[in-house]
């Protein structure tokens, strides 16, 4: 899910048992990523998330992996009922998906989420996973601030447009470009394979990055923007300002 798409979410009709968040299908106007390619880029699934009138929906996020047993998502994927992000035991049942492009049975490594920690200082929090990923190198972060004509990559799980979004079953990519940045946040827009390549309902948490090592250096976390997709800027949360907090719980 979107912060935007996420709080729209919250106004539909009590009746409905069962609805679907409208989050993302995977970077709109995007690229489908290759075999092998970004084993990081996590895939969240939320099946139950319960309301405050008892009622409940599905919903997913995006997110990737900081460290073995560490996922790095968006901090609005995790709230209780009244919509506020929330640390300690994860507050739904959250499945991740990991070292795949496609989400089918027996393709990658499944894990259940077990505890949430808000960052507070922006719209990041860190998911533990049940068990270690030890075959997979995580994304580092990055130690410097975003730079205004910095091009990143955005891989995501979300929906490939907001009429009737729903996750996506295949990860995409699209390359995009840092335009401006402040105390907490970074502003990117599309720059291919088009120009309105940009993230969509549930690309929540998707990692922005530049390749690096063994995997990548993650730059920024994917928070909210306009409905996909479009060219204007995006707004992703800044991953330098959280190095330290992160070092120290994700180990």
């Amino acid at each position: 899910m979107r912060l935007r798409a996420a709080l729209s979410a919250a106004f539909l009709a009590a009746g409905a048992a069962l609805a679907v968040a409208a989050p993302a299908s995977a970077v709109a106007n995007g690229n489908d990523v290759a075999p092998g390619e970004y084993p990081f880029a996590a895939k969240l699934s939320m099946p139950v998330i319960p309301r405050a009138d008892g009622t409940t929906y599905s919903s997913g996020c995006s997110g990737s992996l900081i460290a073995p047993q560490w996922i790095i998502t968006a901090g609005h994927c995790f709230h209780d009922v009244n919509r506020k992000p929330v640390s300690g035991p994860v507050p739904y049942a959250t499945s991740v998906l990991l070292g795949t492009n496609v989400d089918q049975p027996g393709k990658g490594e499944r894990r259940k989420v077990t505890e949430v920690l808000q960052a507070g200082k922006n719209d990041v929090a860190l998911a533990k996973l049940d068990a270690p990923v030890t075959d997979i190198a995580p994304l580092t972060v990055s130690p410097s601030a975003p730079v205004t004509g910095q091009q990143v990559t955005l891989a995501g799980w979300g929906s490939l447009t907001e009429v009737s979004p729903k996750p996506s079953d295949k990860l995409r990519q699209g390359s995009m470009r840092v335009v401006g940045s402040d105390a907490t946040t970074a502003s990117v827009v599309g720059v291919a394979p088009q120009k309105d390549t940009s993230a969509c309902s549930y690309d929540s948490g998707a990692p922005y990055f530049v390749a690096e090592g063994a995997s990548g250096r993650l730059v920024s976390v994917e928070s909210t923007g306009p409905d996909c997709p479009h060219s204007t800027p995006e707004t992703t949360s800044r991953a330098d300002i959280l190095a330290g907090w992160i070092a120290t719980h994700a180990v």
